[in-house]
């Protein structure tokens, strides 16, 4: 049941949010079990009309300000449907949040028993030692090893697959093309502020859509998704961006990406009444030019901030947009779905 259909359930003229109580009543017996297994944590619709709210937008339009770089924006609660976005079909460099994408490729493997986590995969590189897939999920996750990514991209092979998986997914606009190394390697020659490189990118909204999926467990086993909830829970990198702006009781699950010129994080965060939000923020530039960045290391240095503190502004705005939309007082995260 779409929420938007539940609206003339509601009062004339309130807005048309549907409570997961309705949402659900048909699936009473699903959602009983679902929640058994998986807790109150996911307690959000598997499907929704989106709705745009415009002045949530034009704040967080504000703050991403492209006069120094291209900014892309995508967030939307899980609970309501209600979305918004800046840039948010543009590519940007994924950089590390595409390694989200790999891991869930791996783990839909595990569900279809094609390997184990258990499974261990050598870290490409002369000498590289034999990890079990459990380790390189958490190390390409939450410290984001480029080499442990790697290992696991190759296990499920290689960025074809990925992309596969994707399109089976329903996310058209996202493409992987090489390997970590090779993404490290070749970075720098072109300068994503000004210019798109269709190559290892993906637009804000595909990576939000990722993201809802994962949370909502469309596409991965209750303990696969727990998985990759925990590794992005556990995430080091970043600690100046999403993480700097909300409260631990947001309870962020995350994934940064850098490369030269760009900065990135996308997580799922809840608001104080347990909606549950995710959020795709990209970030470019914030200096005058790449020749200049590279040119001086203490404006590298200066815009490399500048790019975090751009992510952690914005989102913070998401998440006080979004905390404002509360209603009625419901705790969503601990709500009854009733008989």
């Amino acid at each position: 049941m779409r929420i938007m259909k539940l609206g003339s359930l509601l009062a004339a003229g309130a807005i048309a949010l549907a409570s997961p109580a309705q949402a659900q009543q048909a699936k009473a017996g699903y959602s009983a079990q679902f929640d058994q297994i998986l807790g109150t944590e996911v307690r959000t619709p598997a499907s929704f009309d989106a709705r745009h709210d415009s002045a949530l937008e034009r704040t967080v339009a504000q703050l991403a300000d492209g006069s120094r770089g291209r900014i892309g924006v995508y967030a939307i609660d899980l609970s309501t449907g209600q979305e918004i976005g800046v840039l948010a079909d543009q590519r940007f460099p994924m950089a590390s949040t595409s390694k989200v994408a790999i891991a869930a490729v791996y783990l839909a493997g595990v569900d279809a028993g094609k390997w184990t986590l258990s499974s261990e995969w050598r870290l490409p590189r002369p000498g590289g030692a034999y990890l079990s897939a459990q380790q390189h999920l958490d190390l390409m996750i939450s410290k984001s090893c480029n080499a442990c990514t790697d290992a696991l991209l190759d296990a499920v092979g290689g960025p074809r697959a990925v992309n596969a998986w994707m399109r089976k997914a329903g996310i058209e606009e996202f493409q992987l093309d090489r390997t970590i190394a090779s993404l490290v390697r070749e970075d720098g020659r072109i300068d994503p502020a000004s210019s798109v490189d269709l190559r290892d990118s993906a637009t804000p909204r595909a990576m939000g859509q990722l993201l809802a999926g994962i949370y909502q467990g469309k596409w991965l086993s209750p303990s696969s998704r727990a998985v990759i909830m925990n590794a992005m829970r556990a995430t080091t990198t970043g600690k100046k961006r999403m993480r700097s702006a909300l409260p631990v009781s947001a309870g962020l699950a995350h994934k940064t990406g850098t490369l030269s010129r760009t900065a990135s994080d996308i997580g799922i965060f809840h608001t104080p009444d347990g909606r549950a939000i995710a959020a795709a923020i990209y970030v470019t530039g914030q200096s005058s030019s790449m020749a200049a960045e590279n040119g001086n290391r203490g404006l590298k240095l200066q815009a490399r901030q500048m790019r975090d503190a751009r992510i952690s502004t914005i989102a913070g705005a998401l998440y006080r947009g979004f905390a404002a939309k509360e209603n009625d007082g419901r705790v969503w995260a601990d709500a009854d779905y009733g008989g």
